[in-house]
């Protein structure tokens, strides 16, 4: 029940509920839960209630038949009052742990529940992990190679297949492909989301399974298209990535990320809480957010997820500028679906199925006439039949 609220009041999910009209359908969803509860609160007291009952009649129950029991042999002379008495006065103490027994089977019930999801989740061993003996990984030039990598998320099921490519120090590489192409997985093995099934990842020629994962994420910064904020302030959020950053670290880095005008705009500057998620930022803030976060870190080597998608022409603009300083000497692997932001990339790596398709700079795989070639023509057959229809028109006013 605590959970649906949280999605029915999330930031996302309130929005949602109200555009498509659902508030009947999650108030029926909400209800129906809440009877659940309901149902279960009286049947669990009233387990309490009968040991309660059994213990409230065996306590009387029992001192009378003492009483009756003992008065018969005190008449009879084999027992003294003072025995009657004792008995009476060990049955009063023997009460109360045995109702603490009786209650124990009522506790542990109710958070059995509790507890086998916790033992559920105390048992799981993380995927990844440090090999025994790994070393740490020094400073790094940023030479990335991927050896015939494999990846399976359930055996059997492939979702990469013997990729090979080589990313020197500086460069920057493009991974193109269409959405289930293996683009985000393959990129996710190089900070070690994820191990290869087959094959290796190296960084400096070290394989990244025998390196310890703190020394390798300490050189490797994300830009996601998801620029996930805490609900904290400006200043925290930025710290994430460094938490001795002096406060004129956290300034230079924003100036690069070029927003730093905009938080100095703020009533209270760094000191400004974000919100849940981010939400008093626009999406083109977050991102340049993630960059300046991205900056401080000051990493060898740097992975960009559709760090501009869903943005407007003008803070794609500021984005790209800030990705741009960011990208400056550090070698740099870049998934993009818009083809328009990698035309300049030192190597373009095609991925189709999981498999690489085609290599090379832009001119030379759109040359094959291929996957990127289609692709290439689709992002910008609309843009040039835009620009075809706007020199028609100008001509046309001309002429007038």
């Amino acid at each position: 029940m605590s959970a649906q609220l949280g999605e029915i009041f999330g930031i996302s999910g309130a929005p949602l509920t109200r555009i498509f009209q659902q508030e009947p359908y999650q108030q029926r969803q909400f209800t129906g839960l809440n009877q659940k509860v309901m149902d279960l609160e009286p049947r669990l007291n009233l387990v309490g209630r009968w040991y309660g009952m059994v213990l409230g009649v065996l306590g009387p129950l029992g001192t009378a038949l003492i009483y009756l029991y003992g008065g018969w042999n005190v008449i009879h002379g084999s027992m003294t009052v003072g025995g009657i008495v004792a008995f009476a006065a060990y049955l009063g103490r023997l009460y109360g742990p045995v109702g603490t027994l009786l209650n124990l089977h009522v506790e542990l019930g109710t958070a059995l529940g509790v507890f086998q999801r916790l033992f559920e989740y105390a048992d799981l061993e993380p995927e990844v992990t440090n090999a025994p003996g790994a070393r740490s990984l020094p400073p790094v030039s940023g030479l990335v190679e991927y050896r015939n990598v494999s990846y399976a998320y359930q055996p059997g099921q492939y979702a990469l297949h013997g990729v090979s490519f080589r990313a020197e120090p500086g460069e920057v590489v493009a991974i193109v492909g269409p959405s289930g192409a293996g683009k985000s997985t393959l990129i996710g093995m190089l900070a070690r989301l994820y191990d290869p099934t087959d094959g290796t990842v190296r960084v400096d020629g070290c394989d990244l399974r025998s390196v310890t994962l703190e020394s390798l994420r300490a050189q490797v910064a994300f830009v996601t298209q998801e620029s996930f904020l805490f609900h904290a302030s400006i200043a925290e959020n930025l710290r994430f990535a460094r938490r001795d950053a002096s406060q004129q670290e956290l300034e230079e880095a924003c100036r690069q990320a070029f927003i730093h005008e905009v938080i100095a705009a703020l009533p209270e500057g760094y000191e400004t809480t974000v919100g849940e998620r981010g939400h008093r930022l626009s999406g083109g803030e977050r991102r340049r957010m993630a960059i300046a976060r991205a900056i401080l870190k000051n990493p060898r080597i740097l992975i960009l997820d559709e760090a501009t998608s869903h943005l407007d022409s003008e803070s794609e603009a500021y984005v790209q500028s800030a990705l741009d300083r960011l990208m400056q000497g550090r070698t740099t692997l870049v998934i993009a679906h818009r083809l328009s932001t990698i035309l300049s990339a030192d190597r373009i790596v095609v991925l189709e199925n999981g498999r690489v398709a085609e290599t090379g700079r832009h001119a030379e795989p759109l040359a094959r006439d291929g996957l990127y070639a289609r692709l290439y023509r689709t992002q910008f057959a609309k843009a040039e039949a835009a620009a075809g229809l706007q020199s028609e028109g100008e001509a046309q006013a001309s002429a007038e």
